[in-house]
């Protein structure tokens, strides 16, 4: 059943007229007609003549600019029902109008009718039997337009509401009368067949575009012929067209084939996915391996595994420098936002003691994602640290260094920077022993820094450093390094130093200087303290280095301890004048005399058995010029030019040890050789490594060398114990119940400003063995200018050999030996 005209519609739909009745013919093309050529448009179907044209109405599309218009219901049965009586009253009249035109007319218009009946027939046929797809799909749009015009009213145009108006007269005024009669039925299916085809033109145009151009208002619609739809022939045959009734305007309607597009869209897809595919080749097979090694270098991260430092010990295994767990602090500056880097500068700056403006520089950085902030963190510390939940900041496993005592021996020891490498005394040295080899381990890592698991893992293992046992005694070295810093700030001194040693073994036992510094906080002390000044400041030993001479003149000389001398004050050589340490008349003294009272004159007269190359090779002998051989870094080997160098007078004041110069430790092997009865063992320090498995491994022993016999040996031992006695220079280094034997040294020191002695300072030391009778132990100590008080050795540096002495002789447990010191003869003739 059709729908009715929606509400506000006015009149009849185009193409029904009114009779004089007003109502609507029944031969018309009207909607509830269910024949005739209304019908046919209904059902969809052609009730004459060819096939519709592409441009033509769509089937059961709705009238144009109607206010709820609805498609037409095709008819049922897909047939074409008969038509009405009165249609066949029309046919009949239009054919007795036929019969009465002239015969020249009529054959040749029946011969084209009947083809054209023909044509249409056949047409008609085959529409039936298979509609056009196109037929469909314009269906369905007209169908989907007409029910959009439902929703959305038009106002019609000015020229369609004419015509509508001159129909509603009942066809009044209309010319051609006679002409529905001639039209009959052939005439009016083509008139319905173009009215439909006017609908569906009018439809889409009202669709899809601007409106047709429509006919005048005072006439009826002309057809594309230029006659109105359903009229017979114009009264007289071809006559001319009725004033401003000109032939409708169509508006190709060029709808493009749906083929063509798809075909174009599948050509643009497949370009572009030639463009993917293309790419995807590049990707996977010509650069495949440039960018694979990207991709694993950005997902590689080799991480440090760094190795567990040996420990440093003493002789018993006291730690003096030990590895402790720990962590490093570090920063990814691209993962830091430049509004929260003066948070994390105002977190970190006061807890790990960082500079704030280095530190915002650090993190700052555009050009790194790594950047390390501080080391050797405590595992407590970092923890608290990565509480905060700072962005950008991590911790990374380490070990620290330890210095659980502190001061003690820093300058034999010497400490760790912040990056893990020895920077100064035998960490420095022995660093390649004590460091290991640290290991390493590639991982892949995500862009959240995450540990990919099964991802790409290669690993070297890292190998522990050796731990170092030194020849040094803890308390011992405590005592030594306490009583040289009392000293050193009781005088006012420049520095000092003291050195406790072996004499039979060569093992140093203790090496203290002052002033030190703390390994743990090596950055708040001066750089000038780093050093080992033991082995690094050279000094003119002055009268210690007597003994040399002593010893050469001894030997190669012919002198004995009771060879006499006269001795002045001062005595000239060439242009050069010498004197003794202060003003006295001549002394006849015998050559113990001169070695107790530590003559720089009588000295001189006792050289003179010697020629210089005997006195060079002497010192030699003794250590002068030459390293000790310690494994600390920066050792002075001291100076001493051979006798081709020297000039008329260097001889003299070489006797009596200035004009060449020494390092502390070198001074007091040439005491220990002394006690050892003339054998010379080089100093050693560290006494062997530790491995992993904590087995000790020795140290080479230390060269030994005889230097002069063991009787020349013996004599000046018991000639250095005058020194020790009132008579000699030396009275406050006397030790109850030991014999002691040493030698008192007070030297000038070379002024920088003027190359000279004078204003320069001095150097006081004394160096010296006991038991006297059976030698155990060597102690030197050297003060330089000290300023406060005597500046002798005898006044200054015996005291602290007292002391240091005295505990290392209780500390090593060496009795005294009961027997009596031998009579000196110091004067001559006594």
């Amino acid at each position: 059943m059709t729908k009715r005209p929606g509400p506000g519609t006015a009149g009849p739909p185009p193409g029904r007229r009114r009779g004089p009745d007003g109502r609507a013919p029944r031969g018309s093309a009207g909607r509830d007609d269910k024949s005739g050529p209304g019908a046919a448009r209904a059902s969809g179907h052609q009730t004459g003549g060819g096939p519709r044209s592409p441009g033509g109405r769509a089937d059961g599309a709705g009238r144009p600019g109607k206010k709820g218009s609805a498609p037409r219901r095709p008819a049922r049965g897909g047939t074409t029902p008969a038509p009405r009586k009165e249609t066949a009253r029309k046919e009949t009249a239009r054919q007795d109008s036929a019969r009465k035109e002239p015969a020249r007319e009529d054959s040749p218009r029946k011969d084209s009718k009947r083809k054209d009946s023909m044509r249409k027939d056949s047409t008609r046929k085959d529409s039936v039997r298979k509609k056009p797809a196109h037929e469909d799909s314009v269906r369905k749009d007209s169908a989907r337009k007409g029910s959009a015009r439902k929703e959305s009213p038009r106002k019609e145009s000015p020229s369609r509401e004419g015509l509508r108006k001159e129909t509603s007269r009942g066809g009044a005024g209309r010319k051609g009368a006679g002409a529905k009669a001639s039209g009959g039925k052939a005439g009016g299916r083509k008139a319905g067949e173009r009215t439909t085809a006017s609908r569906m033109g009018a439809a889409r145009a009202t669709a899809t575009g601007p409106a047709r151009t429509k006919p005048p208002a005072d006439g009826p619609r002309t057809p594309r012929g230029g006659r109105p739809a359903g009229s017979g022939p114009r009264p007289g045959g071809s006559g001319p067209r009725p004033p401003g009734r000109g032939p409708l305007a169509r508006v190709p309607f060029n709808r493009r084939d749906p083929m063509k597009r798809l075909n174009v869209g599948l050509l643009a897809v497949a370009f572009v996915l030639s463009l993917f595919a293309g790419r995807l080749v590049q990707l996977q097979t010509i650069e495949s391996g440039k960018y694979t090694e990207e991709a694993m270098r950005q997902r590689m991260h080799k991480i440090e595994l760094p190795a567990v430092r040996g420990d440093i010990t003493d002789a018993q295994g006291h730690p003096l420098a030990m590895t402790l767990e720990a962590r490093k602090i570090y920063a990814d500056p691209s993962l830091i936002e430049p509004a929260k880097r003066q948070k994390v500068v105002n977190a970190l700056a006061p807890t790990l003691g960082l500079n704030p403006a280095t530190l915002l520089k650090q993190i700052s950085r555009p050009d790194t994602q790594f950047v390390d902030l501080a080391h050797g963190v405590r595992p407590d510390q970092a923890r608290l640290i990565m509480s905060w939940d700072l962005p950008g900041i991590g911790t990374l496993p380490e070990y620290r260094r330890e210095y659980p005592n502190d001061s003690l021996a820093a300058s034999v020891i010497g400490f760790v920077n912040d990056t893990g490498k020895g920077a100064a005394g035998l960490e420095s040295s022995l660093n390649d022993v004590l460091a290991g080899r640290a290991g390493w381990q590639r991982v892949e890592i995500s862009l959240e820094g995450q540990h990919i698991p099964m991802g790409e893992d290669q690993k070297r293992p890292s190998v522990p450093g050796r731990g170092v046992r030194l020849t040094l005694q803890r308390d011992l070295q405590f005592m030594a390094q306490e009583a040289i810093e009392k000293q050193v700030k009781a005088s006012k001194a420049a520095g000092g130093s003291v050195i406790v040693m072996d004499p039979r073994t060569g093992k140093l036992l203790a090496m203290a200087s002052a002033p030190g510094f703390d390994p743990n906080h090596y950055a708040d002390s001066d750089r000038s303290r780093w050093g080992s000044p033991l082995v690094q400041d050279a000094y003119e030993p002055g009268s210690t280095g007597k003994v040399v001479t002593a010893a050469a003149v001894m030997e190669y000389g012919g002198v004995t301890p009771q060879t006499p001398y006269t001795v002045p004050d001062k005595i000239k050589k060439y242009d050069v004048v010498f004197h003794d340490s202060h003003p006295h008349a001549p002394e006849r003294l015998t050559f113990t005399g001169v070695l107790a009272k530590s003559s720089n004159v009588g000295t001189i007269m006792a050289s003179e058995s010697i020629t210089s190359q005997q006195l060079y090779r002497t010192l030699r002998d003794f250590g002068f010029g030459q390293k000790t051989g310690l494994p600390l870094p920066g050792e002075t080997p001291g100076l001493l030019t051979p006798p081709n160098k020297w000039s008329g007078t260097d001889r003299y004041p070489i006797a009596f040890g200035q004009t060449v110069s020494v390092n502390a430790v070198q001074m007091a092997s040439v005491y220990a050789t002394i006690a050892n009865g003339g054998v010379r063992v080089a100093p050693s320090l560290v006494a062997g490594t530790v491995g992993e498995d904590d087995r000790f491994t020795a140290a080479p022993a230390p060269p030994r060398k005889q230097v002069i016999s063991a009787k020349t040996a013996r004599q000046i031992s018991d000639m250095l114990e005058s020194v020790a006695t009132a008579e000699g220079t030396a009275p406050k280094a006397q030790i109850k119940g030991y014999r002691v034997a040493g030698k008192t040294g007070t030297a000038e020191i070379v002024n920088p400003r003027c190359g000279c002695y004078d204003g320069g300072g001095y150097t006081a030391s004394f160096a010296g063995f006991a038991p006297a009778d059976d030698p155990r132990l060597v102690v030197q100590v050297v003060l330089q200018d000290p300023k406060r008080g005597s500046h002798y050795g005898g006044d200054v540096a015996a005291p602290v050999f007292k002391d240091v002495m005295s505990f290392a002789l209780q500390s090593e447990k060496i009795p005294p030996t009961g027997s009596r010191p031998p009579i000196a003869q110091i004067h001559a003739g006594d």
